[in-house]
Order: C-alpha cells, then structure tokens, then sequence
C-alpha cells in the first residue's frame, strides 16, 4: 500500500471496508475477528494507530508484536492470504492489515463466523446457518459483483459522486477512480460495481431495469380502486427523496402555531416522517436485487401505508431475532448509506419505527416476511369512520360505551350505566368486551384514571 492510498482510506472514514483501531486491544484475537468479517464480506482494510477522528496517533512495535500478529492471523480458519505493513504517517506507525475478499467462505475464528454489517462486524452462530446464507446468496452479494453492461467513465455520474462525497465528508483532492477503489465499488480491471452503478450510473435502469420504486395511492382499504401511481427512477437516493415526497403529499398534515406571537406554523404529517425515512431505506438497502420481475412498492390506502420490497427477511436471521438483530443482503449499498447519514445506526431502525409509532400513540407498525418484506403503518382514522368499520362487531351498548368515551375519557360507570339503560354489571361486561378487542384501555385507578380508545383496525370479517 502506497502512503497516497493510505492517506485516501483515512481521509474516508470508517466503513463497509475499513476499520480503524486505536490501538492493539488487549485481545489480539479481536484483530481476527474484524479480519474474518472482511473475508466474509467484500475484503477490506484494518489500521492500527488511527482513532475514530481519524487522527494519526501510532503505534509502538517489536518483534514480540510481530510475532503475536501472526499469531492472529492464523486464527482464521481456512487460512487467508493477508498483507500486513508497517506505515509511518508523520514520522508516526501505522500497522495496515490489508484482508481481500474470500473465496472459500465462510471463514470462522475459534468456530465463530464473523460478518461485516455497515461498518461494524458482527458475530453470526452456527456454522450450517452461515453456509446456508452464503448458498442462498450463491456466494456472492449482489451489490459487489461486478455490472458487465456499465462502462467507465461514460456511464458515471460524476456530479452525483461529487454530492455523495461532499455528504460523507470525503475531499475530492484525490482522483475520481482512486475514491472509488478505496470504497470498494470498483471491480476486476476497474469495472464498477452494482453498488457504484446503483448510486453514480446517469441512467441506473439501464443497467439494472428492476431497480425502482412503484407508489400507488387506492381509494378505500383494497386495490380495486386506483386513484394515482407513479414509477420512481434514477439513483437510490433520487428514489428514497422522491418516494418520501410522494407519501407527504398524499398524507393529512395538521399545523401547530409555534408560539402566540404570531410565529411560523409546524406542520406535522398524520404519521411522522422519521417512520417512512426508515422503511424506504431499509426496503432500497435489503431488497433482493437478484429478483428482477419485481419492484419495491410503496402503497396508500385510507387505512393504513405499506412498503414492501422483493426478498423476505434474510436467511441468516430468524423471526425470533428479528428487530434485534441485523445482517444487510446488500451490505455495501447499506454502508454507502451510512456514509451520507441516511442510516443511524446499524440494528436499530426497527424499534425506531417503533418507538415513534408509540411516541405519536399510533398503531404499532405491523411486519410480514414472506416473498417480501412488508412494513405497514396504519393511519389515525377519524373517529366515527373508524367506528364504521368496527360496526359488524359491536352491538349497540358497545357503540354508545364508545361515544360517550370519545366525549369524556373520565365518564364514569355510573354515568355509562344511565347512557346505556343498563346496570352496573353489563356496564362492566360491556367493557370486559371492548378490552377483549383491545381498543380499550384503562389508564390510572378508578377513581382518578381515564379511559383511553385504541383504534385498532377491525378483525377480518
């Protein structure tokens, strides 16, 4: 490695594939396990003496630490070719692990399978489950293989890769295809890969027809019904800004006054914002790019709002594991995304989806795994049309329980007995049954509590 190249992959930043450390940690086997990740993955290099500011800080080395670095390396089972080099930096030492790609995969440390997620690695159990993942991808990820039909420079966007960069923070003093190397996006005699041709093609549908986003607004709860719909091209960041455009325009916004001075109005979408940024970007990250009869689909309906992309959830992780742990099918396209701040942090977006669902006290989102991933958020419905729907479902006292509710959340039981013409005791079976459908909800004591209506979609009739 060059001390131009190693200038470039510090001033990148920590990624898909580099690593940075500090310093050797007190486990020297950790040093393999970030090494086995890279194999895994699409190679990479790991640098000690760098810390997470990518600030130059050395290192100290003596034939005990060179002795005790392959030590490590032969951790990796099967063995792996990597180069190791001793860098000085302002008269300071970097050691550079540089790792390539494996071509046996999987690779294990001490019977543990290590992969690279964005730009952190991360332990997966079970050797027959990790064989069963690399055979389901047919050994190779999408977004690294190389795209035969793309042709460099022509083809290449170069104002996009110069915004892409300006967001990552990476200075464009050094050459185009230089960049592109170091983030791994160039192939065998600098062909550029499905990732760089996802983000950096001037017509990426030409090379990949199947990379688009459809968005179709219904009428009504169904698909019989088709008021607008509209077919997204262009990069994968034209299509998560132009998909998150389509939703807020066919939404419900409601205002707030910021202060009583007269300030500006906040607008507010009836579902937040942050729930969508989420979901289009998981779909366009962990889609399967190998189905080309399909699309990612971004659907409205009166009731609810679903995103879905081709390819259930992946095969290394189980159902049971889902929300808290993540493995990327396309980990190269997820860790450009990271690099322009569009994904947080690694594992998380789920429970944020969550969480700000909660936050709003809306629905939880739902999430089905089959041939496609589907995340679905239901919409706040007004009250009396979402009490049509559940009409099939409730009988009258049910009905005049909720209004009186709906209009009082303190309204107490003697109050509801005389609403509904009935005693006590049906007043409490009536709302045994309405808490049986889990919309409603009893928030304090008896006394000082209130009733809260959780509008729940009805059951399928």
């Amino acid at each position: 490695m060059t001390l131009q190249e190693l200038e470039l992959l510090i001033q990148e930043g920590e990624g898909y594939n580099v690593e940075y450390k500090q310093s050797f940690p007190s486990k020297l086997s950790e040093l393999a396990t970030e090494l086995c990740a890279f194999a895994n993955a699409n190679g990479g290099v790991l640098m000690v003496g760098v810390d997470d500011k990518q600030q130059v800080v050395g290192i100290t080395m003596d034939n005990t630490q060179r002795s005790r670095i392959q030590g490590v390396i032969n951790l990796i089972d099967p063995a792996l070719p990597i180069k190791v080099s001793e860098q000085k930096v302002n008269g300071k030492v970097i050691l550079c692990f540089e790792c390539p790609a494996g071509v046996q995969k999987p690779y294990a440390v001490s019977g543990s399978i290590y992969v690279r997620n964005g730009p952190n690695s991360e332990r997966v159990t079970g050797i027959e489950q990790m064989r069963r993942f690399f055979q389901h991808s047919d050994s190779i990820f999408f977004d690294t293989a190389p795209c035969p039909s793309f042709n460099y420079p022509d083809d290449f966007d170069a104002n996009s890769f110069q915004e892409f960069t300006g967001k990552a923070g990476i200075t464009a003093k050094f050459a185009e295809i230089n960049l592109l190397t170091n983030l791994r996006l160039t192939a065998n005699n600098q062909q550029l890969t499905n990732a760089a041709v996802l983000f950096f093609a001037k017509n990426v549908q030409s090379h990949i027809s199947h990379a688009t986003i459809r968005c179709v607004l219904f009428k009504g709860i169904d698909k019989r019904y088709i008021l607008d719909s509209k077919e997204i091209a262009g990069n994968l960041v034209v299509q998560y800004e132009e998909a998150l455009k389509y939703l807020i325009s066919k939404l419900n916004l409601r205002y707030e006054i910021e202060n009583q001075k007269g300030g500006p109005r906040k607008e507010i979408l009836e579902i937040p914002e942050t729930v969508f940024r989420e979901a289009l970007v998981n779909a366009l990250c962990h889609r399967s790019y190998y189905e080309k009869g399909a699309v990612i689909m971004v659907e409205v309906y009166d009731d609810r709002v679903e995103i879905s992309n081709p390819g259930g959830l992946i095969s290394s992780i189980t159902q049971q594991e889902f929300g808290t742990k993540s493995f990327s099918r396309n980990p190269l396209i997820f860790g450009l995304m990271q690099r322009i701040n569009l994904v947080e942090k690694v594992g998380s977006g789920i429970s944020r989806m969550r969480d700000a669902m909660k936050e709003s006290e809306l629905i939880e989102p739902k999430f089905e795994m089959g041939g496609f991933f589907t995340v679905i958020f239901y919409r706040p419905m007004v009250f009396e049309k979402w009490l049509e729907g559940w009409s099939l479902h409730l009988t009258t006292p049910l009905t005049k329980i909720l209004l009186a509710i709906h209009d009082s959340e303190r309204v107490t039981k003697a109050q509801l007995s005389d609403i509904i013409g009935q005693g006590k005791t049906s007043v409490d079976n009536n709302i045994s049954k309405l808490r049986s459908f889990g919309i409603l909800i009893r928030e304090g004591s008896d006394k000082s509590g209130k009733w809260v209506i959780n509008q729940l979609p009805p059951p399928a009739a």
